[in-house]
C-alpha cells in the first residue's frame, strides 16, 4: 500500500452526481446499450455506484473453438513494415486464433471497416473465408491491395490481442461504451489522408491514416510515395495496445502528471517491440546480420522503420536502445510523452539484455572455446538458431511479464515508479525462484535511468514489492472463488449481474467506515476537503486473473478498481478541477486482500504536483477550459500522434 492513503470517516453524494462524474472525467459521449439496468445492489447509489467498466467485462467474448474447428487461420502480414527487405523476412506467415468472420469482416472482437475516409470510397471488405483465400494464407501481400490492408491489421490486432489475453488469463474488455449493442472495437486500415495513426476512446476506433512521403526519404522508399500506417506492424500493435490498457485502466487517459500519458506511449511501444521476437524469420535474420549482438540488431529494436524513413530521414521513429549506451537515457518529467516513454522503454529494454546476456552466456562460451568474444563474419549456423530461440522466448515473458504488471498498478496518476513496484510484485507472486534474477535486472535498469518509486527507503526488491493492507480487512465472503459463478471457466464470469453482485460486496467493504483509509477514500464533508467535494466511491472494474507460471503453477485472483472524485474549487487565478483517488484491490481465491495499491484522494502532496503539472506549458495543452472547469482534452492520442506535435482538437461537448 502507498504511503498516499490517509485515516477518513465517511459519507456520500447523489447517484446521479456520481454518473455525471464518471462521463465528464471519461470525456465520453453516452451510447446506447441493449441490456437492462438490473435492481441496485444493497448500499449502491447510497454508499458507492457501480461503473458501467463492471460489465463490460462480460461484453466482449472471443469465439470459443469448437472440436472441429482449426486451431489457426494462417495469414500473411508484413512482418514489420513494407520498408523491410525481403531476405530480412519481409513477409511472414502467422497462426491467428481461429474464428468464423461474419459478412462485412466481422470476428467477436474486431470488426475491419472498408470505408476510406480519405476520398470517400467504400471498397468490398475481405471475406477470408473465400476458397482462394483459405488456400493462399491470405491475400498476397501488397502494399496497393486495398483488402490486404484489412488483412494486415486484423491479423496483427488480433496477435496483439492474444498475447495479453494469455498474460492476464482472462478476456479483455474496451474502454469505450458499446455502440447499440455491438462490443467491437473497429479497425479502419485507411481512415484519413494524415501522417498519423490513433485510438479514439470516444467512437470505438482505430484509425490508421495514409499521407505522402517527402521528398527526402531514407531506405526502401519511393519519395512522395504513398506511406499507409495500417501496414506497419509497430504501428497496429501499439494503437491496439492503447485500446486495451485503456480497457485495463480508464484513468490512465487522464493526464495528472507528466508520467501517465508517457506511460501509454512507452508501454505501447514496448508491446510492439517485443512482439517483433514472436517472427522467427526477422529474428534470424537479424541477429545473423548483428554477428549475435541483439543490441546491434537494429529492425528487432527499432519502431515503425517506413514511417521514421518517410517523415524524418531516421532509420526508424524510435529506438528501445540508447543512442549512447555509456551515457543511458535518464528520467526527466520535462520531457515530451513520447521522450520520456523512450526513457521507459529504454530500461525495459536494457533489463531484457541483461537477462539475455545471462541465459546465452554458456552457448557463447562453448562456441568460442571459454572466451565468450564471438569472431567477426557470420554466425554458425546452431548458435545463431540456438540465439534467436532464446531471444524470441525471452521476448514472450518480458512481454507478458509488462502485461501482468498492469493488474498490480494504481487505478489513477500512474508513474513509473510504481509500474516498476507492479511489475516486482505480479513476478514474485508467479515466480517466487527467481534464479536468473529478472527481478535485479529491472531494478538496475530503472536505477540506471533515475526511476525512482516514491514513499520506499531501499532499492531492493524485498522493499519495492507491494505489501498487504497495513489495517487488517477481513476475508470478504461473498468474493470466495467457492461463491463466484462462472461461465465454464475461472477466468469468464457468469453474466453482468454476476459481476454487479461482486462489485456489491467489494462496494460495501470499501465504504466501512473503518476500511476508508486503506482504500484511499475520503467522505463529504471530511475537515481535510475544506469547501471541496467529493462523488461517492466508483466500482469501477472487477475481474478475475488465471495465470500460468513457468513450473505449471496457477495463480487465481480478482483484481478490482475503486475509485472516487474530488472537485477541487477554484482559486484565485486557477480553475476548479477533478483530482481522482482510489485502490487497486488484488483479492486471493480465498477472498482475502492481497495487496491494496492505493492514491489517497485526500493527499495534498499528490493535489500539489497535479496543480503544478497542470499550469506547466505540457499540462495547459493536455488540459482545458470546460463547463468553467479544467478537464482533460478529448482523444488525446490523436493529438499526441501528430508529427507536428500536441494541438487542441477539441469539440462542443454532446
Amino acid at each position: 500500500m502507498t504511503s498516499d492513503s490517509e485515516v477518513i470517516p465517511q459519507r456520500s453524494t447523489t447517484p446521479a452526481a456520481a454518473a455525471m462524474a464518471e462521463t465528464r472525467e471519461r470525456g465520453r459521449r453516452a451510447r446506447p446499450v441493449a441490456a437492462p439496468t438490473p435492481p441496485p445492489e444493497t448500499g449502491e447509489g447510497t454508499d458507492y455506484t457501480v461503473g458501467d467498466g463492471v460489465a463490460r467485462a462480460v461484453e466482449v467474448r472471443p469465439y470459443e473453438r469448437k472440436p472441429e474447428d482449426p486451431l489457426y487461420r494462417p495469414l500473411r502480414i508484413f512482418a514489420l513494415d513494407p520498408a523491410l527487405s525481403q531476405l530480412e523476412g519481409w513477409i511472414a506467415t502467422v497462426n491467428v486464433p481461429y474464428e468464423p468472420i461474419e459478412p462485412g469482416f466481422k470476428g467477436r472482437v474486431f470488426e475491419v471497416d472498408a470505408r476510406d475516409g480519405g476520398n470517400g470510397e467504400e471498397y468490398r471488405s475481405l471475406d477470408l473465408d473465400a476458397r482462394t483465400v483459405l488456400l493462399n494464407a491470405g491475400v498476397r501481400p501488397s502494399p496497393s491491395d486495398p483488402l490486404f490492408h484489412q488483412q494486415m491489421v486484423y491479423a496483427v490486432a488480433s496477435l496483439v490481442y492474444a498475447a495479453f489475453r494469455a498474460a492476464l488469463g482472462r478476456d479483455l474488455a474496451w474502454g469505450f461504451a458499446p455502440s447499440a449493442g455491438d462490443a467491437r472495437l473497429k479497425l479502419r486500415p485507411y481512415a484519413m489522408k494524415e501522417d498519423n495513426a490513433y485510438y479514439d476512446e470516444e467512437t470505438g476506433e482505430l484509425n490508421f491514416g495514409y499521407f505522402r512521403a517527402e521528398g527526402t526519404v531514407y531506405g526502401r522508399n519511393l519519395p512522395k510515395g504513398l506511406v499507409f500506417t495500417s501496414l506497419s506492424h509497430d504501428i497496429v500493435a501499439h494503437e491496439l495496445t492503447h485500446a486495451l490498457l485503456d480497457g485495463l485502466r480508464a484513468h490512465f487517459m487522464v493526464a495528472t502528471g507528466p508520467d501517465v500519458l508517457a506511460f501509454h506511449e512507452g508501454f505501447a511501444d514496448l508491446v510492439a517491440i517485443f512482439q517483433h521476437f514472436s517472427y522467427e524469420q526477422v529474428v534470424h535474420a537479424a541477429l545473423g546480420r548483428a554477428g549475435g549482438k541483439l543490441h546491434d540488431a537494429t529492425s528487432l529494436t527499432g519502431l515503425a522503420q517506413q514511417f521514421g524513413q518517410t517523415v524524418s530521414g531516421r532509420r526508424a521513429l524510435r529506438t528501445a536502445i540508447d543512442d549512447d549506451p555509456g551515457k543511458p537515457k535518464r528520467y526527466d518529467p520535462s520531457l515530451e510523452e513520447h521522450e520520456l516513454g523512450s526513457v521507459l522503454v529504454s530500461a525495459v529494454f536494457d533489463a531484457f539484455l541483461t537477462v539475455f546476456q545471462r541465459k546465452t552466456a554458456r552457448y557463447l562460451r562453448l562456441a568460442t572455446g571459454g572466451t565468450g568474444v564471438l569472431p567477426a563474419g557470420e554466425l554458425a549456423p546452431e548458435l545463431q538458431s540456438i540465439l534467436a530461440e532464446k531471444a524470441s522466448q525471452l521476448a514472450a515473458q518480458f512481454q507478458a511479464i509488462c502485461i501482468r504488471a498492469i493488474d498490480y498498478c494504481p487505478p489513477v496518476d500512474i508513474e513509473f515508479g510504481e509500474f516498476l513496484r507492479a511489475v516486482l510484485t505480479a513476478d514474485h507472486d508467479l515466480v517466487p525462484d527467481d534464479r536468473w534474477a529478472y527481478r535485479e535486472a529491472w531494478v538496475d535498469a530503472f536505477r540506471g535511468r533515475a526511476i525512482y518509486p516514491r514513499d520506499v527507503d531501499f532499492l531492493s526488491e524485498d522493499a519495492l514489492l507491494w505489501r498487504p493492507p497495513t489495517r487488517s480487512v477481513p476475508p470478504v465472503k461473498d468474493l470466495n472463488f467457492a461463491a463466484l459463478k462462472f461461465d465454464g471457466d475461472p477466468a469468464r464470469p457468469a453474466n453482468a449481474d454476476e459481476l454487479r453482485r461482486q462489485a456489491g460486496a467489494l462496494g460495501r467493504l470499501v465504504t466501512l467506515p473503518q476500511n476508508l483509509e486503506v482504500f484511499g477514500l475520503a467522505p463529504a464533508g471530511h475537515p481535510r476537503l475544506g469547501k471541496d467535494t467529493v462523488e461517492l466511491p466508483r466500482v469501477h472494474s472487477i475481474r478475475s486473473s488465471r495465470r500460468v507460471g513457468p513450473d505449471g503453477q496457477v495463480v487465481f485472483d480478482l483484481v478490482a478498481e475503486v475509485t472516487q472524485t474530488r472537485r477541487v474549487r477554484a482559486r484565485t487565478g486557477d480553475r476548479g478541477f477533478a483530482f481522482l483517488g482510489g485502490a487497486t484491490i488484488v483479492i486471493g481465491p480465498d477472498g482475502a486482500i492481497r495487496y491494496v495499491v492505493s492514491k489517497s484522494v485526500l493527499n495534498e502532496e499528490r493535489l500539489r504536483r497535479q496543480r503544478k503539472f497542470q499550469a506547466s506549458d505540457r499540462g495547459r495543452e493536455l488540459w482545458m477550459t470546460r463547463d468553467g472547469m479544467l478537464a482533460p482534452v478529448r482523444r488525446p492520442f490523436r493529438a499526441l500522434h501528430r508529427r507536428d506535435g500536441l494541438v487542441r482538437t477539441e469539440s462542443t461537448p454532446a
